[in-house]
């Protein structure tokens, strides 16, 4: 549904995004992830008729967005990052007008005006000035105007900004129920709300992609263990290593005389209880043991700090 072959783009002599490639199919959400200035906002603008590509392809739905924009833009419902709302307009008022720019009629119109300001929350603001709303409420109007024209595909980036903890809730959960229906390209800073929407992950850092891969993949990455021990730090690391389906042990200072111990693990059994029996045996004090399974914030960090 969406195929980004070799996009670059420069400001100057400056790559913003250098060769990106990617793929969403239809019907499945998929986090664009990186840090400040990476290049996601560029790559989400030129998908969306923003900005023009210095080079590279891309398609939405089967078109060409350099050559056929329109045909595109009918298809897409994009929310920027900082939405562009008209203050003096009421809620609805800006919601008809926008339907209005869609091309909806009068009869889809209100139908599709009262479907997202329910989904969106903004039931209870429909009739309030755009001017006076919180930021949380202003980025549900801009949500709202994404989903009027029913897209197949949405573009969002960083749509929980400015929400609080009860509204990101809420906003999730309407984004999440979108799923199969529409196609999404999902931008936030806030991995675990990445983890709640999306199957599949993308990292783009200093312009490049430095990741693709799916949640359930990282997840099924071999666990570690977290051993804080209180003992001879050369003895008690030269027996983690003798472990059974112990594959490298890491050790760090900690406090009062303790040693905490990372161990990489061949992801069989579970070697929790049978550590900690092995370890009181030695005389030594077991202050935490834990077992730590991969996560996308473990992924995100160790693709954005090994820079090359």
């Amino acid at each position: 549904m969406i195929v980004v072959d070799q996009l670059t783009k420069y400001y100057g002599e400056y790559p913003a995004v250098r060769g990106v490639s990617f793929e969403v199919p239809k019907g499945r959400a998929v986090g664009f992830l990186g840090p400040n200035g990476a290049g996601k906002s560029t790559t989400m603008r030129i998908l969306a008729g923003f900005l023009t590509a210095s080079s590279g392809k891309a398609s939405i739905a089967g078109f060409d967005v350099f050559s056929d924009p329109i045909e595109v833009r009918r298809r897409i419902g994009y929310m920027p990052e900082s939405c562009p709302l008209y203050p003096e307009l009421r809620v609805d008022e800006y919601l008809r007008f926008r339907a209005g720019l869609k091309g909806l009629g009068w009869r889809a119109r209100r139908k599709r005006l009262d479907y997202v300001t329910e989904r969106c929350c903004l039931t209870d603001v429909r009739r309030q000035l755009i001017g006076t709303l919180s930021k949380g409420y202003r980025q549900r109007v801009g949500l709202a105007d994404a989903l009027l024209a029913d897209p197949p595909v949405l573009i969002l980036d960083e749509p929980l900004t400015g929400l609080d903890p009860v509204q990101q809730e809420e906003t999730l959960g309407a984004i999440r129920g979108l799923g199969g229906k529409h196609t999404v390209l999902f931008s936030s800073h806030h991995l675990p709300d990445v983890e709640k929407v999306c199957d599949r992950v993308v990292i783009i850092d200093r312009g490049q992609i430095r990741f693709d891969g799916r949640l359930s993949d990282i997840r099924a990455e071999r666990p570690t263990l977290d051993v804080e021990v209180r003992g001879p730090a050369a003895d008690v690391e030269a027996f983690l290593r003798s472990q059974a389906g112990v594959t490298a042990v890491t050790a760090a200072a900690a406090d009062d005389g303790a040693t905490r111990f990372v161990l990489q693990t061949d992801g069989g059994r579970d070697p929790r209880e049978e550590l900690a029996t092995a370890l009181v045996g030695k005389g030594w004090g077991v202050r935490q043991l834990g077992l730590r399974r991969a996560s996308l914030e473990d992924t995100f960090l160790k693709v954005v700090f090994r820079r090359g």
